[in-house]
């Protein structure tokens, strides 16, 4: 079968029309015409006839198998486009529009956390990331997503799969790069007796590790693993949450402080994890940080307190889903920083959009239900200023954004 790509469908399959209805073809760009095997509404073994001025050659040797990455076949501006085009999609759907500002990619080899996948086999141990669609672990030695730092740890990794994995379950390593070594969290491994906690804190000494978590439980903990906040240095619990790159990160914290501006004196930070933007934020004004996971809040509030130098700072442990902050809690306030998970926020944007808030810098990684919340305040006579793409997950369908809201 030969067919035309039309579009880019929103995980980066090429989309063409069949006879029966849309055909989705992997690693294939719009112009293209292509020639596969159709099976179902999928096109297989498939060959370029004819490719595109964008296509480009993948700069990953692991990039056809590997399905960490699903975009290395297309030049970057290209990505950038269809990134930018996937927010304007969400926002057309709720009848909304903004100017955009220019898109920010983290370079490569810039990922400074990731989650492996790791198998214990007959000769050793098997780590990588999943193929796409599939549960087959594939290597990736020469990643050009990771840090090098994150690379580096591949051999204690293979070594922590070869002491507590086994050969019928699936580990998953979570590695985060911080100020004194690697950050590794385990989930799925054997359970922790003795001899193996004992030998998993030998393996994290050897190799360096700031800590080792396993299931939940810390069997060793050689230094904190510190993250810098702005001027603050922050412990953040096993497996917390921390934007993917330093870079992307910096993009988003300049964006939600161009969006408050210099004379917001007392600011609300939302969902305001370990501290993101509220510790830099607090280096110009009284913070409100509220933050639903208590171990997240707690490392926050240590953060702030061994800090000098940073202004008054509330924190509080809140579940915004259930129980949003209320219009009359913004009294005072100056500006808003919101950064919900993929879900949104629909309640809490519900009642900022009865508030008085002058400012609100919205932070998302889900352009769909950014838009649902954005509805909410353009409707109740806020006005959506602009939007930032920050394209910290480089060659993936995953899209960021920051944007600022005005009264």
């Amino acid at each position: 079968m030969i067919l035309s790509i039309e579009r880019l469908g929103h995980l980066g399959d090429g989309i063409a029309q069949g006879p029966d209805g849309p055909i989705y073809v992997p690693q294939t760009l719009p112009g293209e015409k292509v020639e596969g095997t159709l099976s179902g509404d999928h096109l297989i073994d498939t060959r370029i006839l004819t490719p595109s001025p964008d296509r480009k050659k993948p700069p990953c040797t692991h990039a056809r198998t590997c399905g960490g990455c699903l975009m290395q076949h297309a030049a970057d501006p290209f990505v950038e486009d269809w990134k930018q085009g996937i927010v304007r999609g969400a926002l057309a759907g709720q009848g909304l529009d903004a100017p955009f500002r220019p898109t920010l990619t983290s370079p490569p080899q810039s990922r400074r956390r990731a989650t492996l996948a790791a198998r214990k086999t007959k000769g050793g141990a098997l780590l990588g990331f999943h193929a796409r669609g599939s549960d087959l672990i594939i290597p990736v030695p020469n990643c050009q997503l990771l840090h090098t730092d994150i690379i580096a740890t591949f051999p204690v990794l293979e070594a922590i799969t070869r002491l507590g994995g086994s050969r019928t379950v699936e580990l998953a390593l979570t590695v985060t790069r911080s100020l004194a070594g690697p950050d590794i969290a385990v989930t799925g491994g054997k359970p922790l007796d003795s001899g193996l906690q004992l030998d998993l804190a030998r393996l994290a000494e050897q190799h360096g590790l700031s800590r080792l978590t396993w299931d939940g439980e810390t069997v060793a903990l050689r230094t904190a693993p510190m993250q810098r906040f702005g001027k603050a240095l922050v412990a953040p619990p096993p497996a917390a949450f921390l934007q993917a790159t330093e870079q992307g990160e910096a993009a988003l914290l300049s964006a939600v402080t161009d969006a408050i501006g210099p004379a917001a004196r007392r600011i609300a930070d939302l969902f305001s994890g370990c501290g993101t933007f509220a510790l830099p934020l607090a280096e110009q004004a009284e913070m409100r940080a509220v933050e639903g996971d208590p171990a997240m809040t707690a490392a926050l509030e240590k953060a702030w307190r061994n800090t000098p130098g940073l202004k008054k700072m509330a924190t509080e442990t809140r579940d915004l889903f259930r129980r949003p902050l209320e219009p009359d809690e913004f009294k005072g306030i100056d500006a808003v920083v919101i950064d919900p998970p993929r879900a949104g926020a629909e309640a809490q944007f519900a009642t900022l959009s009865r508030s008085t808030v002058p400012i609100i810098a919205a932070v998302s990684c889900n352009p769909a239900t950014f838009a649902r919340d954005a509805r909410m305040l353009v409707q109740a006579g806020w006005h959506l200023d602009w939007v930032q793409v920050v394209d910290q997950f480089r060659w993936s369908p995953h899209v960021e954004l920051a944007a600022r809201f005005s009264r």
